[in-house]
């Protein structure tokens, strides 16, 4: 088939968490492709490797003060990497610095037309800042892959586009400032739920005022109230037309989550899936990777997440619309 998904697997990224009895644990990788693989996508997907992302690739958005007391930390496995949500266990620096690889190899693979559409499953950690870890996420990746398009294929428009329960606050302000890092992100109001942010009058400082889309849902909010703010999302990318999409399609906002308090299903995940599909060919050469975020019950997110790889082969199949047709 051409165009097949790349979905990525492998221990490198499957490593990354933080073992019992915390939500984030090493497991959530294979319950993911145990899902994937029985929904028969066949030659619609095509399995691909992780890589390690150098110090030079991180640099790219995280401080070297930042990198190297991660670096220093993943030797002793003591203590933790914030403020108590992110343990450094040993081996986190690698482990952190191939889910960032495998985005950036996804990225590469695109941008090199070897395919369109990408899926990482463990990855789209976006709480990291760009000088400290939070909230379960050493470095984040999405950040990483902004600025790296950036660097190494001149692009500018890049949109980040988060489902996550979490308000994704460490791309937020890590491009605060930049208009030109789209940003639209529906998420639990940060009043019931870490880390606290997001409120819908945050929409950019300075230069980028105005250019970034907060939209907090109350608890309880399910798929009607989620389609409803979805198409404010739709008609902001249509508008501001660009040229990749990384989606952060976090479970944790599917009801029966352990740690939040929204009421999806995984047909918010697979619409909004489809509908990114839609405008990266509008837009961008079909051009899009999903990471997968959070979620901790682990039903969920298998489900969600087959359901998001599901809309991407399927916007490769024979007799969909192609970009620019």
């Amino acid at each position: 088939m051409a165009n097949p998904v790349q979905v990525y697997r492998g221990d490198e990224i499957a490593r990354y968490g933080f073992g019992d009895p915390h939500p984030f644990g090493t497991d959530r990788h294979d319950v993911f492709h145990a899902e994937l693989a029985s929904a028969g996508l066949g030659g619609a997907i095509e399995y691909a490797h992780p890589r390690r992302a150098t110090v030079d690739e991180l640099l790219l958005f995280h401080t070297a003060d930042h990198i190297d007391r991660v670096s220093r930390q993943s030797e002793t496995g003591e203590g933790y990497l914030d403020d108590g949500d992110t343990p450094a266990v040993r081996g986190i620096f690698e482990a952190a610095s191939d889910v960032v690889g495998s985005v950036l190899a996804a990225a590469d693979r695109i941008m090199h037309g070897e395919s369109r559409r990408a899926f990482v499953p463990i990855a789209g950690l976006h709480h990291a800042a760009r000088d400290r870890a939070a909230g379960f996420c050493v470095f984040n990746d999405c950040g990483v892959a902004a600025e790296y398009l950036r660097r190494h294929y001149g692009l500018r428009r890049i949109a980040y586009i988060d489902i996550d329960a979490h308000h994704g606050d460490g791309v937020f302000y890590g491009f605060e400032d930049d208009p030109d890092l789209l940003f639209a992100d529906i998420h639990e109001d940060g009043r019931f739920l870490y880390p606290g942010t997001g409120a819908a009058g945050e929409t950019g400082r300075g230069p980028a005022e105005g250019t970034k889309l907060n939209l907090p849902l109350p608890p309880g909010a399910d798929d009607a109230d989620f389609l409803r703010e979805w198409a404010r999302i739709e008609a902001y990318l249509d508008a501001a037309r660009p040229e990749f999409i990384l989606f952060q399609c976090g479970a944790d906002s599917l009801e029966g989550d352990p740690i939040t308090h929204l009421s999806f299903t995984e047909e918010a995940h697979a619409a909004a899936a489809a509908a990114l599909c839609r405008i990266a060919e509008r837009h961008c050469d079909g051009r899009i990777i999903g990471t997968g975020g959070g979620g901790y019950n682990r039903r969920n997110l298998a489900r969600a997440w087959t359901r998001v790889v599901e809309a991407f082969a399927a916007a490769g199949r024979p007799g969909a619309p192609e970009a620019g047709v």
